[in-house]
């Protein structure tokens, strides 16, 4: 049967005897010379990263990898108290929550700003920002990465990376214009609305140019090593059942008052 070259690939190939990635020999120029962040760089980009990019990235990537009982991590440990013999299972449970509202509004925040410098990126940015919250307001939609339920008045994180950013070159008009938002929401609506990790990182993602679809992609990259972590601890110190009893007694409390079939002390 003849080969359809339509099917084709750039990143990688084998042989018998070898591996190639992206033009590079695997075992040799790889194995060994790049760090994990650095392979995940040049997978999403086909090149190794320079030292202030590595820095940058990794940096960018580490940030997601832990933020405690999570959903994500709760899911996961969920699905593992279900299926001990199935870890990929727990790890793809934990990663399929990640969206909108978690880890993945880092894809939502670079889309923003990319489209908000597509109209015009010679106007102020207090100019570009009151029109990005305006439109935000207009559609009732939450703008993403701003905004915390408990990292108030900043997301510790962001400073670092603001820091880490300057120091690598990569403080440019994305990370200003987030910082724009950030404080044109909060004078708009009276209240707190810092930037969180997933909206620097979206504009993070801006400066170092990935396309704003898969930006989303680092935050389950991250979380995926997270979660690994968190099921290994569900393996030695499990607490998935205890979490899945007290629930389930707490949401039926009121019906097994209601046919006095037994109350439960506090």
């Amino acid at each position: 049967m003849k080969a359809d070259d339509t099917f084709t690939t750039d990143i990688g190939w084998s042989t018998a005897n070898s591996i190639t990635v992206f033009g590079m020999d695997f075992p040799s120029e790889i194995l060994g010379s790049l760090n994990l962040g650095d392979m995940a760089f040049l997978e999403l980009t086909g090149r190794v990263p320079d030292a202030n990019e590595s820095r940058m990235f990794n940096a960018m990537v580490v940030t997601l990898v832990e933020h405690g009982l999570t959903p994500s991590t709760l899911a996961a440990r969920l699905t593992y108290l279900g299926a001990p013999e199935a870890l990929q299972a727990a790890v793809a449970a934990g990663l399929s929550g990640l969206g909108s509202v978690f880890v993945g509004s880092v894809e939502g925040s670079a889309k923003m700003l990319y489209e908000a410098f597509a109209k015009d990126d010679s106007e102020p940015l207090s100019t570009i920002a009151a029109r990005v919250v305006a439109d935000f307001d207009a559609r009732k939609q939450i703008i993403p990465g701003i905004g915390h339920p408990f990292h108030k008045p900043i997301d510790p994180r962001t400073p670092r990376l603001i820091q880490l950013a300057e120091e690598t070159g990569f403080r440019r008009k994305h990370v200003d214009l987030v910082l724009q938002i950030s404080a044109t929401a909060e004078k708009k609506k009276g209240k707190e609305l810092p930037v969180n990790a997933t909206g620097i990182l979206g504009a993070l993602c801006c400066e170092m140019g990935f396309d704003w679809k898969i930006c989303r992609g680092l935050g389950v990259m991250a979380r995926a090593v997270g979660i690994v972590g968190h099921l290994l601890e569900e393996s030695r110190n499990p607490i998935a059942r205890k979490l899945w009893l007290e629930t389930e007694e707490r949401a039926t409390r009121h019906l097994r008052e209601a046919t006095g079939n037994g109350t439960v002390e506090e």
